[in-house]
């Protein structure tokens, strides 16, 4: 917002420099962006008059001007101003005088051979706007020649862009930043009290219908007859450009300083208009959220579609304005306005912030309901307006309608109980020069006061606060006022000590154990990915949000492979070729017992894992599923963990035949599998694509045992290995890993590791039966093994073997 120093010091008592203010202001956390200062615009422009006009004999457009500027002699100036005459007014730039705006030295020059002393100045040299095509000419009569024109033109003033924080609504306004001045310097306040207006009470002028109390739970609407539109008075125009407003008659000008005065947006109808647009009858202003399909054409000149989220103003059910937001253009006031309705109103800072994002417009108004206006002054406000149409503009106040659902008054303020202690403790020592300390009473009890609070002692270094009306939103707890104290104190007096010992930091061990397994994936060639939680909705376990931002993100995902799925098909329309990564990520379901969160790492895994391709000629090798398989093998591997695969085929987007379960202890882990061969023909999918999915708490659990977190060293033997080979003919439906857990049983002692290296199944081989070969190595730590030690562990395990699965030994 922009601050004029003028306007400021009217409202209360300024001491300090601009500069100085500046940086009260931005310490006490209301950033100032930039200092206008505006003085500088016009340091040595005086007030000069035209005594005579003559053609320039050499030039059809220029004119020759005799000014005075109260010097010994009249200056003789070269115009080329279509405008200038002769007894006029004028801005004239002396010789020296240098112009920053249009970065100019004003110099003694011959113009087509005729000297020059000077320049009538246009507004725009000035810096200021100018909707006139020429040189500036002051309306007064009798101004004194030769004085300075900077108060004239409201130049002698400086402007502060200030920054207010969100939660600070009451600072959108000068009023606000007068109080904050005061609590900050200790200068007087002057606010000013609009004076009582008196308003005629004419029934059937007009009426009241607010729909929706909750959006709209304050109107005052008055009707305002005789007025006469015109230009505002100087004084008035000046303050609106110096807070980047432009003028526009009294009665907009009117609305637009109060907005800025006060922070209540105020809006003028022409009435009129609005008995045209309600039709015959009474007229009813009514306050509604709009239909579906509605539309209004507001002042900017657009018309917009409404939705049912735009808070309207309606004449006769008729809608008028967006509420809170802009005027309708067929309503606006306009230079042949005699009658008024001036709408005072307080809107729900929600309605207003989801009506402006629905049409894509915000404006002054709105960003002040947004934040939300001091429902305590809406009156103080509106008649504020009504002494300033009365004065300006002739208006007679004929009738007033007002609705208000507002809460009692005595609830506007609220009490918070402040400790002392509490104080200090949060804040910490003060800075007192040689020595520190802590705040006092004298000091919390200066502080708030300043602000407007009224303190109640309740107790020995203990108060209720009372908080006043226009800090009602921002002021909640005693931790709100804590800060309060902090920011007018100056951060800069309390002590910025350092603890005495700082600890080295570490992480959880579940954190440190997912950064492990990331790496461990990492290094086996995946990418991590990273997808949106939220999902389109048609699960029954799904949990679906009650205020989306869009249905194709409306339900929280149950699982993580879907997304995997999308994101390799879409890899592959891209052109990036088949994608090898994994996620870890929460997932969310609906059960009978409630809601349930769960973290879980998945991949999706199917393409060429080799650099280069030249020694294939080019082409792609797919990947089978035994190397999809390898991968996970060989994260378990790193992390320490045996992991057992038992055949299942729950999961539908799963190819029945090739896919696993994965336990742990008993502990289900996850799935494994190949995807289904229909899902692979709809998503467009190459054959070789693999998916797992594993609960992550499952896998930190395994990881959590002190073998695991702290290995221990286990010597290698020096002693030569005697490896045995083992074949038979084994029933289908009983697994490679079943066999290997029964060798490992039965070769305990002696057998370091089982590794089968083939497979076969064909001619020869009985019906419903395979071809198994195994690698058996055998070793001692302490000693060289023979066959006498051998033999007999490994006869053990071919008897365990055709024990517990009837296989037909081949060697």
């Amino acid at each position: 917002m922009r601050i004029s120093l003028n306007w400021l010091r009217e409202l209360v008592e300024v001491k300090l420099s601009p500069e100085e203010l500046a940086h009260t202001l931005t310490m006490a956390g209301f950033e100032v962006e930039d200092i206008e200062d505006r003085r500088t615009w016009a340091n040595g422009v005086v007030v000069g008059r035209v005594l005579e006009r003559q053609p320039h004999p050499n030039a059809d457009k220029l004119s020759v001007c005799q000014v005075d500027v109260g010097a010994a002699e009249t200056l003789n100036i070269v115009c080329g101003a279509a405008n200038v005459r002769a007894d006029i007014f004028v801005p004239v730039a002396t010789v020296g005088t240098y112009l920053p705006n249009i970065d100019l030295k004003i110099k003694p020059a011959k113009l087509r051979g005729v000297p020059s002393q000077g320049m009538i100045c246009s507004l725009k040299e000035l810096g200021l706007p100018n909707d006139v095509d020429g040189i500036h000419i002051f309306s007064e009569e009798n101004l004194s020649v030769g004085s300075d024109v900077r108060p004239l033109l409201g130049l002698d003033d400086v402007i502060l862009d200030v920054t207010a924080t969100a939660n600070r609504a009451d600072a959108l306004s000068m009023v606000g930043i007068a109080r904050e001045v005061a609590a900050l310097t200790g200068g007087k306040l002057s606010i000013p009290e609009p004076r009582e207006v008196v308003i005629t009470q004419n029934p059937g002028k007009l009426g009241l219908k607010i729909a929706d109390t909750q959006a709209c739970p304050a109107y005052i609407g008055t009707v305002i007859e005789q007025v006469k539109i015109a230009p505002s008075p100087e004084w008035l125009q000046q303050r609106l450009r110096a807070a980047g407003v432009r003028p526009i008659s009294n009665v907009v000008d009117i609305t637009n300083y109060v907005l800025l005065e006060w922070g209540q947006p105020l809006h003028a109808f022409d009435k009129d208009r609005l008995q045209t647009v309600a039709g015959n009858g009474n007229l009813t202003i009514g306050v509604r959220f709009a239909n579906q399909g509605e539309s209004l054409k507001t002042l900017d000149g657009q018309t917009r579609t409404l939705t049912t989220q735009n808070l309207l103003i309606t004449a006769n059910e008729k809608p008028v304005a967006l509420a809170g937001v802009m005027g309708g253009e067929e309503t606006e006031v306009h230079e042949g306005s005699q009658n008024l309705v001036l709408e005072a109103a307080l809107f729900d800072s929600v309605a207003i912030r989801r009506s402006s994002r629905s049409v894509g417009l915000r404006s002054e108004a709105s960003g002040r309901y947004e934040r939300g206006v001091n429902r305590a002054e809406l009156e103080i406000a509106c008649r504020r307006a009504l002494a300033l149409m009365s004065e300006l503009a002739n208006g007679v106040i004929i009738h007033q309608e007002i609705a208000d659902t507002r809460p009692d008054p005595a609830t506007w303020s609220r009490s918070i109980a402040l400790r002392l202690d509490r104080v200090n403790e949060v804040l910490g020592p003060v800075d007192l020069g040689e020595d520190t300390g802590e705040l006092q009473e004298s000091d919390v009890v200066r502080i708030l006061t300043a602000l407007g609070c009224q303190l109640t002692s309740t107790d020995e270094r203990t108060w209720n606060v009372a908080v006043p009306p226009y800090r009602y939103r921002d002021l909640e707890r005693e931790i709100d006022l804590i800060e309060e104290i902090a920011r007018l104190y100056g951060y800069d007096h309390f002590c910025d000590t350092l603890p005495q010992k700082a600890e080295a930091g570490y992480l959880p061990i579940d954190q440190e154990l997912v950064r492990k397994l990331r790496a461990s994936f990492r290094a086996e060639g995946l990418t991590e990915l990273i997808q949106y939680s939220l999902v389109k909705p048609g699960d029954d376990r799904q949990i679906v949000l009650s205020n989306p931002l869009f249905t194709e993100y409306s339900a929280l995902r149950t699982e993580l492979l879907s997304g995997l799925i999308d994101a390799f098909q879409y890899n592959l329309e891209q052109g990036n070729g088949s994608l090898n990564g994994f996620e870890i990520g929460r997932i969310f379901q609906q059960e009978e017992d409630g809601l349930r969160e769960a973290d879980a790492i998945a991949g999706i895994l199917g393409g060429d894992r080799n650099l280069g391709k030249w020694s294939k000629g080019g082409r792609e090798q797919p990947m089978t599923w035994f190397e999809a398989k390898g991968i996970l093998e060989s994260i378990f591997q790193q992390c320490g963990i045996s992991v057992e695969y038992q055949p299942d085929c729950r999961d539908e987007r799963l190819h029945p035949g090739r896919t696993a379960s994965l336990w742990i202890g008993g502990n289900r882990l996850g799935v494994f599998g190949q995807l289904h061969p229909q899902l692979r023909r709809e998503k467009d999918l190459p054959d070789s694509v693999y998916l797992f999915q594993l609960d992550l708490d499952v896998f930190l659990d395994a990881l959590d045992q002190d073998e695991i977190l702290i290995p221990t060293f286990t010597s290698y033997s020096t002693y030569p290995a005697s490896d045995r080979d083992i074949a038979f003919f084994a029933p289908v439906k009983v697994s490679v890993g079943e066999i290997e857990k029964a060798i490992t049983k039965a070769g305990k002692g002696l057998l370091e590791s089982v590794e089968i290296f083939d497979e076969y199944r064909g001619e020869n081989v009985p019906q419903g039966q395979r071809s198994l070969a195994f690698r058996l190595v055998y070793r001692a730590s302490d000693r060289t093994l023979t066959d006498a030690e051998v033999e007999p562990v490994h006869n053990k395990v071919r008897e365990a073997l055709v024990e517990k699965f009837g296989v037909n030994l081949r060697s």
